[in-house]
């Protein structure tokens, strides 16, 4: 008997501890996680702006369709054709010159009173209603106004004698033929006389000299053409250089010449030409009679006389 009590003495606390234990549940299992080997997508690229308007260039007419669309001029100006419009000239084509040649031209105006400058391109662009910015597109721009108006007088001087005073030089013997195609370029620098200083300066610097030089020397040649000389021999460079110093002497002259409307100055031109012409005349001459003599008395005297006359 004592021993099942004690038996179930030992049950009953058993069962009492189990019961104050809180029954201990196992932890759910946690959501598997699954990863992507992809990578994700960039984010949509902002809208790009609209692409700037393009100048529609009007095509030329079926008859310059296979033509370019400038041409050059005897003076080495380019026009532009009737088809390019106001966009396709600002890009900088034959109409841009065209619009330069405007302001140039315009410039011309103001250099008896501003000189041969910047400030008289900006004013010329003004009187023609072009911004003064295009002052910046030409790279010498005092230099450029220069070449220009010598380029323009030689482009007038041609076209007078075009138009009819070719025609009263036939009947002038070559000095006077000289003389007055000569005076007639001077006379284009009449109204710029009191700045043509500064124009030889801007003429002579290093950066200039050698457009400067082509472009006498194309003048000399036009009116070499002009009073009828058509040689090709030795006397072609001999009587070019000869009238380019006859040029320039004047033209320096006429700085200095105080006289009612030059007249000093057109009477240098005459006696300088004549004495050229008169000194070359008498060097034919003696070349002639050197010739003459060394056919009847030998080579020896042609030979002294050569040598003189080459000195």
């Amino acid at each position: 008997m004592a021993s099942s009590l004690a038996v179930r003495r030992l049950l009953s606390r058993a069962a009492a501890s189990r019961r104050a234990l809180p029954f201990a549940y196992p932890p759910p299992p946690a959501a598997p996680r699954h990863f992507s080997t992809a990578a994700s997508p960039p984010p949509p690229p902002p809208p790009l702006p609209p692409p700037p308007l393009e100048p529609v260039v009007e095509p030329p007419g079926s008859e310059g369709a296979a033509s370019s669309s400038s041409t050059s001029d005897a003076g080495g100006s380019h026009r532009s054709s009737p088809g390019a419009s106001a966009g396709a000239r600002r890009q900088g084509g034959a109409g841009y010159e065209e619009e330069q040649e405007k302001v140039l031209r315009a410039s011309l105006l103001h250099v008896p009173r501003m000189g041969w400058s910047e400030s008289a391109m900006v004013a010329g662009a003004r009187d023609v209603g072009v911004s003064p910015a295009i002052v910046g597109a030409f790279p010498r721009k005092e230099a450029a106004l220069v070449e220009f108006f010598m380029d323009d007088c030689l482009q007038q001087l041609m076209d007078r004698i075009d138009a009819g005073e070719g025609e009263q030089l036939k009947n002038l013997i070559l000095s006077e033929r000289l003389s007055k195609l000569v005076r007639m370029r001077l006379e284009m620098q009449a109204p710029y006389i009191s700045k043509w200083p500064q124009a030889l300066s801007i003429q002579s610097q290093p950066a200039n000299v050698s457009t400067s030089l082509k472009q006498r020397a194309v003048l000399v040649d036009e009116i070499w053409h002009a009073a009828g000389d058509a040689g090709s021999d030795i006397d072609w460079y001999v009587k070019r250089t000869v009238l380019g110093g006859i040029y320039s002497t004047s033209e320096v002259y006429m700085l200095t010449d105080n006289s009612p409307e030059f007249r000093d100055t057109w009477t240098f031109v005459n006696r300088r030409i004549k004495d050229a012409l008169d000194l070359q005349k008498t060097f034919q001459e003696a070349t002639y009679l050197a010739e003459a003599v060394g056919a009847g008395m030998g080579g020896t005297v042609q030979g002294v006389l050569n040598r003189v006359f080459q000195k």
